[in-house]
């Protein structure tokens, strides 16, 4: 089925609430994270954004940056990781994941991913080496990881874990917000994500002097100084960037987030009643969820006993499988599998990845196919489905038409 423009749950649920907070912006004359807390016309977006998202995930802190890659390299260099480390990282997520580790001067190694499509814990184990330092997991298409296994693994080895939780805010496993198992977390806001602001991202974590770090590689060395102006203090500054997300996007932002919970519980609802209309068929199994009660629900994933049946169905609904989903996918990964770096020798070694280092991560992507629940998205075959705003007709016409093809296949 033809859909408007493709983007993620977030983007279809625009209104009223969004354009009141941009017009706050707006009017105050205020565009830059920072002012004065005595000032009125200071709408303070992006300060209440960190507040209200710290809180919502279960944690201390919250840093909102200029986009979720932003959010992942500060998130690799305010916890140490550096030239010649090793970082873990799944074969299928976003090359964004895997351009974050090569900025901090990093080596990616990658991981293969399991029926559930996210990072295989016993991969992950056995490619830890004396040189391994952090441990960089994808909650994949809104599903969570295998949190409890990971992070016995990571804390058997004393590894740093970091969560990209990009595809996967408001996401939970065990009851615990996605995002908050790591010493750090990052999110992103981009126009195919749960909450959207056209580009944007935040970080969070529990441990104040990775806050301190965050805050300060963020903005130019600063400590953080919430609603006041900036302030460096030499004891704890840093080295810094300029990753700081402006006002108009908090405003936006913050909107999103206190609808994020609402967003999640539609699209689980259209997801069952998606699920429930299309039967057993012979050959095809809904992918593995590690916790089905804290899915994003973004999106339903089949698997295929034979990548044969999956390439005739995807051919049938005008997609393609998984393996072909662009830079989501290791070995499609131009520029990682090239070894371009920004200066030549700038990181060793010499490879990254190429085709064929993951031979169960590509049979598996070879194997499967996305149908879209809320994310509409043909980077990641998700261009056959419904969106958040779908009517029970439509769900039903989306569950027929998979249904043949995989019968007619």
């Amino acid at each position: 089925m033809r859909r408007r423009a493709m983007a993620g749950p977030g983007a279809y649920v625009f209104g009223d609430e969004e354009r009141r907070e941009v017009e706050d912006v707006l009017t105050s004359g205020h565009l830059s994270r920072y002012g004065s807390a005595d000032d009125p016309g200071f709408t303070q977006k992006v300060h209440t954004l960190e507040q209200e998202f710290a809180a919502h995930c279960g944690v201390a802190h919250a840093v909102a940056t200029s986009s979720g890659t932003g959010a992942l390299l500060i998130s690799l260099l305010a916890a140490g990781i550096g030239p010649g480390d090793e970082v873990l990282v799944p074969g299928f997520t976003y090359v964004a994941t895997m351009g974050a580790i090569v900025h901090a001067r990093a080596v990616p190694v990658l991981v293969e991913v399991d029926e559930s499509l996210t990072m295989d814990p016993q991969d992950l184990r056995r490619k830890i080496t004396p040189r391994t330092r952090a441990v960089l997991v994808v909650h994949m298409l809104g599903n969570a990881c295998d949190m409890r296994q990971i992070r016995k693994i990571v804390e058997e080895r004393d590894l740093v874990l970091i969560e990209d939780a990009c595809q996967a805010g408001g996401g939970s496993y065990d009851g615990r917000a996605l995002g908050s198992f790591g010493a750090l977390g990052a999110f992103s806001f981009n126009r195919y994500k749960m909450m959207s602001t056209g580009d944007g991202g935040i970080v969070v974590t529990d441990d104040q002097r990775l806050y301190e770090r965050v805050f300060a590689l963020h903005d130019q060395g600063h400590i953080p100084l919430r609603a006041g102006g900036k302030m460096a203090g030499h004891a704890r500054s840093l080295i810094g960037l300029n990753f700081k997300m402006n006002e108009l996007t908090g405003a936006v932002a913050l909107a999103q987030l206190r609808k994020v919970d609402g967003i999640v519980a539609t699209l689980r609802e259209k997801k069952a009643a998606l699920r429930a209309r299309i039967p057993d068929l012979p050959g095809v199994r809904p992918r593995v969820l590690n916790d089905p009660a804290g899915d994003c629900a973004s999106l339903l994933t089949y698997l295929f006993d034979e990548r044969e049946h999956a390439e005739a169905v995807a051919a049938r609904l005008g997609v393609r499988t998984v393996a072909g989903s662009g830079w989501h996918v290791y070995g499609l990964m131009d520029q990682i599998v090239e070894h371009k770096t920004p200066v030549p020798g700038w990181s060793e070694p010499a490879r990254y990845a190429q085709p064929g280092d993951l031979p169960r991560t590509d049979d598996i992507l070879g194997r499967a196919i996305n149908i879209s629940v809320g994310v509409v998205d043909n980077g990641i075959g998700a261009g056959f489905g419904i969106n958040i705003a779908s009517s029970d007709a439509e769900i039903t016409l989306v569950a027929e038409r998979f249904a043949a093809a995989c019968e007619a296949a």
